[in-house]
């Protein structure tokens, strides 16, 4: 068997510079580490490794970092209360139109509209 035209894939040796100016690349505002890499033609796991090998001290990338939150207050709602006498229509494609006021149960309404989208 002839196997002069059979490419075989060998493993690159990266200088450690680059490989600092790779991870370097991954720390800049907005970059993503799968953009680097394809940038670089490395595989985004080797350049997770690297990170780690060549990144801030004390950088763990594969732990979320845990964060505390203070509650202050009451949290104020961002839709605003519905009185029972607003009200809006709803027309179906079908011709239908149904009224409803804001104290309707969502349930219900639910089932009417789908009562009324078969006929």
């Amino acid at each position: 068997m002839d196997r002069s035209s059979v490419v075989r894939r060998r493993n690159r040796s990266w200088p450690e510079p680059l490989k600092r100016e790779i991870v370097a690349a991954t720390f800049e505002p907005g970059a993503s580490v799968a953009a680097v890499a394809r940038r670089y033609e490395v595989n985004a796991n080797q350049l997770f490794g690297w990170r780690k090998l060549f990144g801030p001290p004390g950088l763990d990338t594969m732990t979320p970092a845990l964060v505390p939150v203070v509650l202050t207050g009451e949290v104020a709602s961002l839709a605003p209360p519905i009185s029972p006498d607003d009200r809006i229509e709803i027309e179906l494609a079908s011709g239908y139109r149904i009224r409803v006021g804001g104290d309707a149960a969502t349930a219900t309404l639910r089932r009417v509209l789908d009562v009324l989208e078969r006929r």
